[in-house]
């Protein structure tokens, strides 16, 4: 398990604007379009691919594509819904969805690798799917996560979110390559059994949900792209350390290659949390970023102390879930990095990455 060293992370995040609100003429908009991944396709168009939010919390995977004008996304073109919750393990009584998509294109495998959270009877659970044109997917199931007897806890019981791929391989903790895949297990067994109980990690005394990375063996993956979700090496990247994530972290966009390391933008949660999978009012979810080593991405060589973008806008500040900046998708158009995030659980923003020099 990883412990994060000092350093400076030189990276901003500037605001654009807003890309995407709810169509209120569309039943699968009724909740909101929020979070969403995004790709190219061998034609240079761009998409996003936002979860759409129907009522009774129904959520699905569409696709839009964006808008540019002067190099800045102003909007989008919808062009439907290419992922939706039709297997079991997508699909609770109360709650269905297949939500807050991260896609990552691996360039080795010339796929779109889409991570996201499948909603089904027994909480969140991390699945993958993957597609050659961002329109067709084929499931790959849930991930599933190799017992190792060292870790004592087997990552299959517990509720995980915050799932996304880097986009080349790395070197995995057995000195192969690997395909690596950042996620966030929640060691509360009782929010799905009911009761109190936890299952923690040997070794670790920090109940705050943060990030993990597995990984997958080239070789395997190559050979079969269903070995992506099949992962095993688990370490602990990073628990929560500051103010603005006080509560908990997560991943967000697939983490991009820079000179310094691999840049990782998260989501960082403060506030009180309340039990359950509703909405949590009392909650507040900030931008931050963390870089990675490039060889061993598990070791933090530096992060954000305060948050590179917190809830600021009415846009940001109100919605389905207020007080929420949650980025999900990193995109270069013309030479410049923009991010796309959720804002208040109801609309999609921008915002401009730029290197400090």
């Amino acid at each position: 398990m990883s412990v994060t060293t000092a350093g400076v992370v030189p990276y901003t995040l500037a605001r654009r604007g807003v890309v995407m609100s709810p169509d209120p003429e569309s039943a699968d908009e009724r909740e909101g379009v929020l979070n969403p991944g995004s790709g190219r396709t061998s034609d240079g168009r761009l998409w996003l691919l936002p979860r759409l939010v129907s009522a009774g919390n129904v959520s699905k995977v569409g696709l839009a594509e964006l808008i540019v004008r002067d190099g800045v996304p102003v909007g989008v073109r919808r062009d439907g819904v290419v992922l939706a919750p039709e297997a079991s393990w997508e699909r609770a009584s109360n709650h269905a969805g297949v939500e807050d998509p991260r896609v990552t294109w691996i360039p080795s495998l010339g796929l779109h690798v889409m991570a996201y959270v499948a909603f089904g009877p027994l909480g969140p659970r991390a699945a993958t799917a993957v597609s050659q044109d961002l329109r067709t997917w084929r499931r790959l199931g849930p991930i599933h996560f190799e017992y190792e007897p060292g870790l004592d806890c087997d990552l299959n019981l517990l509720p995980n979110k915050d799932v996304v791929y880097f986009p080349e391989p790395v070197t995995g903790p057995d000195g192969r390559p690997a395909y690596a895949v950042l996620h966030r297990p929640m060691w509360d067994v009782g929010m799905v059994i009911g009761g109190s109980e936890l299952v923690l990690p040997a070794g670790l005394t920090d109940l705050r949900p943060g990030i993990w990375i597995s990984y997958t063996p080239v070789d395997a993956a190559r050979q079969d792209p269903r070995s992506l979700a099949q992962v095993h090496g688990h370490r602990l990247v990073a628990l929560p350390e500051f103010d603005f994530e006080s509560a908990k972290i997560g991943a967000g966009p697939p983490p991009l290659r820079v000179p310094q390391g691999w840049l990782v933008l998260h989501h960082g949660v403060s506030g009180a949390i309340q039990p359950g999978w509703g909405p949590q009012p009392n909650v507040r979810y900030s931008a931050g970023a963390m870089l990675l080593d490039h060889d061993a991405p598990d070791v933090v060589l530096a992060r954000t102390s305060v948050p590179l973008l917190e809830p600021e806008l009415p846009e940001e500040t109100a919605g389905l879930v207020p007080n929420v900046v949650f980025p999900t998708a990193i995109e270069e158009i013309e030479g410049t990095r923009f991010v796309f995030y959720g804002m208040a659980d109801s609309k999609i923003g921008v915002a401009v990455l730029e290197e400090v020099r």
